[in-house]
């Protein structure tokens, strides 16, 4: 079977492997779509892995069961996570399932870029979704990226009431527009840099969008109640202080290039602004599960958001569409496509 196997951002090259054996209690799956996703391309991240097959975001059909696994059964549409938390330790027990040393260290063989996956005993166990049957396989493969942005306005309380900024305006920040607009905000704000990106932001329901964040005050005569940084640039974090309400939730959602800081005034945001500055990374089960349901109800409309749809030996062409990121907003590897 064909494999694409990561080197280095313009460096993917496909290959021919084996089929993954499974052994009890484990499941092959059969990859029918898999997004590629921006952390994909955080060669930085990537390079001491290498080489390595990536993809995160699949959905598939499973083709063969190993001995016990009693849940599923072959023909079966799934979503399959490659990081499953253990939903037994203290921090799985407190809600924290993406600080589960499990989730840190659980993945399938090889990742989503190939026609076949194996999933691992836990990961059939505890990582397997059903795929609702009124959505297709590459609708699907958006449940993991929609899931991580649940998790995050999840933990900033986004409700009815807020003015969002979401700064970044790639599929991560259309993603918090779509799941902003659905949950109710009352007004969505959007800034990217890459101009290219603002109608795909007004599409998804961003009700004002702009390329500089210092011109947001003046165009809403408020700042914002809610922040989202779906980039981890210094420039767009600092920039972000300057456009927060006081007793305003930042969102970061996005890393940074390494060894990266950005410098704030403590005293400050002490005594003035009463602001909370928070992260998070991944997601759980119920936040897939979330998804998936969102994703069913069309209350996310994730399939207007793809823009190209490529083979497994197209990917290169597909890793160049995302790092250049003005004419794709999502890029599906279809990896039996002919």
């Amino acid at each position: 079977v064909l494999i694409a196997n990561y080197f280095s951002n313009t460096d993917i090259r496909l290959e021919e492997h084996p089929i993954p054996q499974i052994s009890e209690g484990e499941c092959l799956v059969k990859i029918h779509a898999s997004g590629i996703c921006g952390s994909d391309l955080m060669e930085w991240y990537r390079l001491d892995k290498v080489p390595v097959v990536l993809g995160h975001e699949t959905s598939g059909e499973i083709v063969e069961l190993g001995k016990g696994v009693n849940h599923l059964k072959v023909g079966d549409r799934v979503v399959a996570c490659h990081h499953v938390p253990c939903l037994e330790c203290r921090f799985c027990n407190r809600g924290q399932e993406t600080m589960c040393k499990t989730l840190h260290s659980t993945t399938y063989d090889p990742g989503g870029f190939s026609q076949y996956v194996r999933l691992p005993e836990i990961n059939t166990r505890l990582g397997v979704f059903q795929i609702p049957d009124n959505i297709t396989y590459e609708e699907a493969s958006f449940a993991e990226p929609l899931a991580c942005v649940i998790r995050g306005q999840d933990r900033i309380n986004l409700g009815a009431s807020d003015v969002v900024l979401v700064i970044g305006s790639g599929i991560s920040g259309i993603l918090h527009i779509a799941l902003a607009k659905a949950r109710g905000a009352e007004r969505i704000i959007a800034v990217d840099i890459n101009k290219n990106r603002l109608p795909w932001a007004k599409k998804f329901g961003a009700d004002i969008v702009a390329e500089d964040i210092s011109t947001i005050v003046d165009k809403i005569d408020q700042k914002a109640d809610i922040i989202i940084l779906t980039t981890g640039h210094p420039t767009a974090v600092q920039g972000s202080f300057k456009v927060a309400a006081e007793g305003a939730t930042i969102l970061l959602f996005a890393p940074s290039d390494p060894d990266t800081t950005v410098q704030f005034d403590i005293n400050e945001l002490f005594f003035k602004h009463d602001r909370t500055i928070t992260t998070t990374y991944a997601n759980s089960p119920n936040d897939l599960r979330e998804a998936l349901n969102l994703i069913s109800e069309k209350k996310v409309k994730v399939k207007e958001m793809i823009t190209h749809r490529i083979g497994l030996d197209e990917i290169q062409n597909g890793f160049d569409l995302v790092q250049n990121g003005t004419e794709s907003l999502k890029v599906i590897v279809e990896p039996h496509r002919n």
